[in-house]
C-alpha cells in the first residue's frame, strides 16, 4: 500500500510538471506573437502608464474616480504619457489591428489609452479598481464583470484593447505587471481565456524594432 501511494504521489508531481511545461510552451513571444496579433482574435489588458506618487486617490463616493484633478486622484506623470504614446507608436509600426478599445472610468487610465492614440476610447464599469470595489458591488462582482468582459473575442481580425488597473489583472489571471505593463488574453468567451504573453513598454518597440517591416 505504502509503495502504491508513492507510485501515486510522483504520477501526480510528473502530471503537474508536464502542465506547468505546457502551459510555458503556450506562450507567445517574438515572431509568432507578433503574426498571431496581426491575425487578431486577442485582448490586450494594459495596466496604466507611470503615475505620480505623491498623488492620493480620494474616493469617497461613487464617481470620485473620473476626477482629473491631481488634489483628488492620482494622475499619469510626464513620464507615464510619453511611454503610452511610445506603445502606441510600436503597435502601430507592427500593423497590429486594433478594434475597441476600453477603459477603465479612472483619469489615468483613459489617458493612457487617448496618449496610445489606438482608436476612440470606451469607459466601462466592467473594469474596474479593486480599491474602489465596494462601490460597485464588491470584490466577487468586480473580477467576475472584468472576467466575462476580458473572454469576449472581438470583432474578426481585430484585437481588443483594455486600459485598466493591476490589481484588477492579478485578480483575473494572477499576472501582475509594472505600470504600463500588458498581458496578452487569447479569449474563448463565458469567462474564459489563456493568458498567452506578459510584455512591458520596452518589449513593444524591440518588437516594433526587429519586425516592423517583416509583413
Amino acid at each position: 500500500m505504502k509503495i502504491f501511494r508513492i507510485f501515486v504521489l510522483c504520477v501526480g508531481l510528473i502530471t503537474a510538471a508536464a502542465s506547468a511545461t505546457a502551459q510555458e510552451t503556450d506562450f507567445l513571444s517574438g515572431r509568432a506573437l507578433v503574426e498571431a496579433l496581426r491575425r487578431g482574435g486577442y485582448n490586450i489588458y494594459f495596466r496604466h502608464a507611470a503615475t505620480d506618487w505623491s498623488q492620493n486617490d480620494q474616493v469617497d463616493a461613487p464617481g470620485d474616480w473620473t476626477h482629473c484633478s491631481p488634489r483628488r486622484m492620482r494622475q499619469l506623470s510626464e513620464e507615464g504619457k510619453a511611454t503610452a504614446r511610445r506603445i502606441g507608436e510600436s503597435i502601430r509600426r507592427l500593423a497590429v489591428p486594433v478594434g475597441p478599445v476600453f477603459s477603465s472610468e479612472y483619469c489615468r487610465t483613459r489617458e493612457t489609452a487617448e496618449q496610445m492614440a489606438l482608436g476612440p476610447v470606451e469607459t466601462t464599469l466592467e473594469i474596474m479598481n479593486m480599491r474602489a470595489a465596494d462601490f460597485v458591488g464588491g470584490r466577487e462582482a468586480v473580477t467576475e464583470r472584468a472576467r466575462q468582459k476580458l473572454s469576449i473575442p472581438p470583432p474578426k481580425g481585430t484585437n481588443a484593447l483594455f486600459v485598466a488597473h493591476g490589481n484588477l489583472m492579478r485578480a483575473v489571471s494572477g499576472a501582475y505587471t509594472d505600470e504600463a505593463g500588458a498581458v496578452i488574453f487569447d479569449p474563448s468567451g463565458g469567462g474564459e481565456f489563456d493568458l498567452v504573453a506578459e510584455l512591458t513598454p520596452t518589449d513593444w518597440q524591440r518588437l516594433a524594432d526587429a519586425f516592423a517591416e517583416d509583413q
